[in-house]
């Protein structure tokens, strides 16, 4: 059987964790005897600069530092990404990522109270993080064909939310105490897994003598008609059988990469794209804004309100499983993102309005919340970027993958970046309005893929009344 050593880039992120420890209420702690500030002050146990009425709008800025960086340098990372070794390239990042992660711990410990320090280790982390997805996503696609790739990608992708799960826990050790230490051991972790990638990442099946993949069907028809099932993006499940190829990497030219606006080009692409930038937008504020969400309105304690938040990506394991196992089954992957965004949008209306009643229902309906919401950019960041990065279109040139997954995750991370920037400045008018600006978001996502599934729908009907498989497009 063959297998990579490609890693789950499970950069541990620790800071949605911490949010409501670097700003409490304090009223009811016993204040120091040397305390200086007054009798009135119930922010005085806060992180300065944090500790002000205007916490929330600091604490998205410094989000929003890490998250617009990504997002800007996920699409030259991609390009770098098909032109450097990816086990070095890979590697770096994380070593350079858990640097970073424990810079941002050590201004505890140098007792740092500036703000442009924080917003600077984020900024930083934020691009060196961007050497990650694509590669990875690069390496999977690279020993995986087409025939159930969603569902391996699925199990695969899983290594997300146990990185945000083990971030959590792991900073939830030390949240209400030494809370450096909830960055810094993170960020050892993350340099460990570095080194570990660097001696074992395999990047091609042919570095062990395992026949690589063959991913698509090898059709050439015309594609002119777009009612034809050839205009699916993705191929006949049951005809796409592995091959082995008619030479090996060695004595082959190495492909060329390809270009920015040629991955662009690919069918699909643009489409998936501004739909995870909205997928994406919904997830983070999630990921950011939960535990404070919890903390608030449900009025748990700083490391209650942390754990309880882990939920939400037990459940994004959950659903990116179930996506791509679906989406394999039935051809459609744009179906199956939208079905499932549809079903998002009135579970995140009752969670917010009865989540909160009871410590079941909020475990019930986190768990539910999150496998809507992150199936689909589970799917879309995986799979979706794998079938694209190996399109019919390229050649079977793969030197596309790590470009196509990072214009597609990049155009998320303009999302990401915006969810929790925007959660901030509406959260002070009350939390209702910031579910208001997720469903609405949620909506726009599931509309973007309109086209798609239209054409998945007329692939399908063909193929009932011809008898036949889907062809790719």
């Amino acid at each position: 059987m063959r297998s990579s050593l490609a890693p789950g880039v499970w950069f541990l992120h620790p800071f949605s964790r911490d949010s409501s420890r670097l700003h409490q209420n304090c009223s009811e702690l016993i204040k120091p005897i040397n305390d200086t500030h007054s009798l009135n002050d119930t922010s005085w146990c806060s992180w300065s600069p944090f500790d002000k009425d205007d916490y929330k709008e600091l604490l998205g800025a410094v989000d929003n530092a890490f998250l617009v960086a990504y997002a800007i340098g996920m699409f030259i990372s991609g390009i770098f990404g098909e032109r450097l070794p990816l086990r070095y390239y890979l590697s770096a990042g994380m070593l350079l990522s858990g640097l970073f992660t424990s810079l941002f711990g050590l201004g505890y410990f140098w007792n740092i109270h500036v703000l442009w320090y924080f917003v600077l280790i984020q900024i930083c982390n934020g691009l060196v993080q961007t050497t990650g997805w694509p590669s990875v996503v690069a390496c999977v696609g690279n020993w995986f064909g087409k025939g159930k790739r969603g569902f391996i990608m699925g199990i695969w992708n899983s290594h997300t939310s146990v990185g945000n799960i083990l971030g959590s826990l792991i900073a939830g050790i030390w949240v209400n105490q030494e809370w450096g230490l909830s960055f810094i051991v993170p960020g050892v972790i993350t340099a460990i897994m570095g080194i570990i990638t660097f001696l074992f990442l395999i990047e091609y099946p042919e570095d062990v003598d395992c026949a690589p993949p063959q991913h698509h069907d090898g059709s050439d028809k015309d594609q002119d008609n777009p009612e034809d099932p050839e205009n699916s993006p993705y191929p006949n499940r049951e005809t796409n059988q592995e091959t082995v190829t008619s030479c090996s990497k060695e004595p082959c030219a190495e492909p060329v990469a390809i270009s920015f606006l040629g991955a662009l080009k690919i069918p699909g692409v643009i489409e998936f794209s501004f739909c995870l930038l909205f997928a994406k937008l919904v997830s983070y504020t999630f990921l950011y804004w939960l535990p404070l969400y919890i903390f608030n309105v449900a009025h748990f304690g700083a490391k209650e309100a942390g754990d309880l938040s882990t939920l939400f990506d037990v459940g994004g394991i959950i659903g990116g499983i179930m996506a791509g196992l679906i989406s394999d089954y039935t051809n459609g992957r744009a179906t199956t993102c939208c079905i499932m965004l549809i079903l998002a949008a009135p579970m995140m209306f009752l969670y917010n309005y009865i989540g909160q009643n009871g410590i079941v229902s909020s475990i019930v309906m986190l768990i539910i919340c999150g496998m809507l919401v992150n199936g689909p950019y589970a799917l879309i960041t995986t799979a979706v970027s794998a079938d694209l990065g190996t399109h019919k279109s390229l050649k079977g040139n793969a030197k596309a993958l790590s470009t196509v997954s990072a214009i597609i995750d990049g155009t998320g991370s303009i999302g990401a970046a915006l969810g929790p920037l925007l959660a901030g400045l509406i959260s002070p008018t009350g939390w209702n309005n910031v579910f208001y600006m997720l469903i609405s978001a949620d909506i726009l996502a599931c509309l973007l893929l309109c086209r798609l599934v239209y054409k998945e729908i007329l692939a399908w009907k063909s193929s009932l009344s011809k008898g036949r498989g889907y062809k790719e497009i």
